[in-house]
């Protein structure tokens, strides 16, 4: 270790990088202690040495508590070194590596970093290179280091001589996309990287990962980050970091003061109190299982043991399980589990292949971490045909386990209840669930819904199932709703007296109570489950639904935005939210109706009749749904055929949905029938 560099005494080394070295110091002359950071003699070509002036100027134009203050830029026989600030503490890629920091001790680091950000920023520096082991945590809190790779806001012919054609400046784990792409930067790239840091200060694992470097770059540009599971704060954090972390620029905060005070508004209306570390909810797809030979008798079981599967896992707040509707689309005979992982944006997937011999079920599933393929466990097992909810138990319990699912008291109980009396019940169960996808069926899976509890009058699951048969039955089909309601009701009652945990009735209440023009009822209920349930994507479709029926429109944006960030495929009625404020073009980008009407009364109000008529004329109409009246009556009225567009329409007047009567009320007032659309 080399003596002095210029005139000042080395008195020790900090550390040692791929480009330079950093000494602990003393200045004689002024009698305080320094860093100093030179570049190494086999290294110190012309843009090494353009780069440390760089950083010399970057520093010397901020002088701010969360900057590292610059002293001198110096030289000694051709060497260039900076005289700087020497700091007490530890860097924070030091701290993480003894694990995860809690939401309260991460806000002052993350307002430090947002306060050294926002000085750069006002004098015109974008950092480019935030990280870990760029942000030094002192006893004062925090400071940026390492100004190397920094560009200015405006304009830096330097910085674009520096950078060679397709080099990436930058560490790219915490790179934003626009980065990667090779596209202007702005203030807002720092941001990113910022979102990135406090990401995984709260999770002790980075937002974006893969095994190389290139699967990495592909989760920045096109993946979702897993959203964090935790307490009040943590879901506070999650909320402002969901901005920062936004793929495009211009939907993360503006300024890094901004997003500082996004971050003390969330935390103050958390009121977290000391806080727990977060964690990356880990997001899980059951797939449909494969038959081996077809069997009539258990062909129902490929997507009935994976659907049971899932809803018994839906209550634990670490994992996200995509819901069945969504694993339909990747059932195959050989799926691509990476395509899968990217589309569905997953961490495990679940396959299974069911093989019937004789009284018995031959039951292979295999558990694989995506998108690296790695397989954590495989198993078979062999159960009776009479004895399926063996099969879904075992299933549901390795999953947890392997998963390494820190379970709730509460958790633990929900996984201990629903546990059929009867074998046959269960059976019953599944075969209705099996039913209850075809539109067709649904009459029957309600009568086997039925027997279910019949045989089984304890098993609140059978009941949840035969609540939401009669409320699609009343609200989709034709005939009076009221009796479906007032049977519906009565079930989904049953059910949270049997279990007041069980999440998929109390949502289904929450759609009931909506459609029995119980909006605020539905909404407080839901609101009081969001406490518990904040990884349930299917709460936060309910309570887009309930806040829009309250005429609580930002509210009801805000919750479809959390559903989907939990889950990029669920459903949610938000197109209706878009259509209520008149934004026509982002209802065609979230309406999947199976009978388009929303989509295409928006296309109508763009100016786009034709492409309407077009849809509407495909729409069959001998489907037994309310929804046709809808349909029909808009397409007579694009053709221009006022009487029977008129006498669809009415069919639908006496409607109790709140919702439904709107969408009447506006279709006779186009009409011109103003009297009958105000009564509506």
């Amino acid at each position: 270790m080399r003596a002095t560099v210029g005139r000042y005494r080395v008195t020790g080394m900090l550390g040692e990088g791929g480009m330079g070295v950093v000494y602990a110091a003393h200045d004689d002359r002024l009698d305080r202690p320094v860093a100093i950071k030179t570049l190494k003699t086999d290294t110190a070509d012309p843009s090494s040495r353009e780069r440390l002036q760089r950083e010399a100027r970057a520093a010397a134009r901020v002088n701010h508590p969360a900057i590292c203050q610059l002293y001198e830029l110096g030289e000694e026989d051709g060497e260039l070194f900076l005289s700087m600030e020497l700091l007490q503490g530890e860097s924070l890629a030091q701290r993480l590596s003894r694990g995860p920091v809690s939401p309260a001790d991460t806000l002052p680091i993350a307002l430090g970093v947002l306060a050294g950000l926002d000085a750069l920023h006002r004098v015109g520096i974008i950092h480019r290179d935030l990280k870990p082991s760029n942000i030094f945590l002192t006893p004062h809190g925090a400071k940026l280091l390492d100004f190397g790779v920094a560009a200015s806001a405006v304009s830096d012919d330097t910085a674009t001589k520096l950078t060679m054609p397709g080099t990436l400046i930058g560490t790219p784990l915490y790179c934003a996309p626009e980065q990667l792409r090779g596209e202007p930067i702005d203030t807002r790239t720092d941001l990113f990287a910022a979102g990135v840091v406090f990401y995984e200060m709260l999770a002790a694992r980075p937002p974006f990962s893969g095994r190389t470097v290139l699967q990495v770059f592909h989760a920045i540009v096109n993946e979702q980050p897993p959203p964090l599971a935790g307490d009040a704060g943590v879901m506070a954090f999650d909320r402002v970091l969901r901005r920062a972390l936004a793929k495009s620029a211009s939907d993360r905060p503006e300024s890094a003061a901004a997003m500082a005070a996004e971050l003390r508004d969330a935390m103050a209306l958390a009121r977290t109190g000391a806080g727990v570390p977060a964690r990356a909810v880990t997001r899980l797809i059951v797939l449909p299982f494969r038959m081996l030979r077809a069997d009539p008798e258990t062909d129902f079981l490929a997507f009935s043991v994976p659907d049971a599967v899932t809803s018994a896992l839906s209550g634990i707040e670490s994992l996200v399980v995509r819901s069945s509707a969504a694993a339909l689309r990747y059932a195959a005979e050989s799926p691509d589990l990476r395509a899968v992982a990217a589309d569905a944006q997953v961490d495990a997937v679940l396959t299974g292949t069911i093989l019937r011999a004789g009284p018995q079920l031959r039951v292979a599933t295999q558990l694989v971490a995506v998108p690296a393929a790695t397989v954590l466990w495989s198993h078979t097992m062999q159960v009776p045909v009479g004895d399926l909810f063996q099969l879904q138990d075992d299933l549901t319990h390795r999953l947890v386990e392997s998963l390494s699912l820190p379970l709730s008291a509460r958790e633990r109980q929900q996984l201990r209840q629903n546990v059929p009396a009867d074998p046959r019940a269960y059976e019953l169960y599944l075969r209705a669930n099996e039913l209850s996808r075809d539109t067709q069926q649904w009459q029957a899976a309600l009568d086997l819904y039925r027997e279910c509890v019949d045989e089984d009058p304890a098993y609140a699951p059978a009941w949840a199932g035969l609540a939401r048969m009669h409320r699609m039955l009343g609200k989709y089909l034709e005939g009076s709703p009221d009796a479906h309601f007032r049977e519906a009701e009565t079930a989904v009652r049953r059910a949270l007296e049997l279990n007041s945990d069980l999440s998929h009735a109390e949502n289904l209440y929450a759609h009931l109570e909506v459609d029995l023009g119980r909006a605020e009822e539905a909404l407080v209920r839901l609101v009081r489950r969001a406490r518990d349930r904040r990884s349930d994507p299917q709460l936060f479709a309910g309570l887009t639904h309930a806040s829009r029926y309250c005429g609580l429109l930002q509210a009801s944006l805000a919750a479809s935005a959390q559903a989907f960030r939990l889950d990029p495929k669920v459903g949610t009625s938000v197109a209706h939210t878009h259509f209520m404020r008149g934004d026509y073009p982002r209802v065609m980008e979230f309406s999947a109706e199976s009978i388009p009407y929303t989509r295409n009364l928006a296309l109508l109000m763009l100016g786009r009749p034709d492409e309407a008529l077009e849809s509407l004329e495909s729409v069959d109409t001998k489907i037994p749904s309310r929804m046709v009246h809808y349909t029909n009556a808009l397409l007579h009225l694009i053709r221009g055929d006022r009487e029977q567009s008129l006498a669809a329409i009415l069919k639908q007047r006496d409607m109790s949905d709140p919702e439904a009567r709107y969408y009447v009320a506006r279709h006779l007032i186009h009409l011109g029938d103003s009297d009958r659309g105000l009564d509506a």
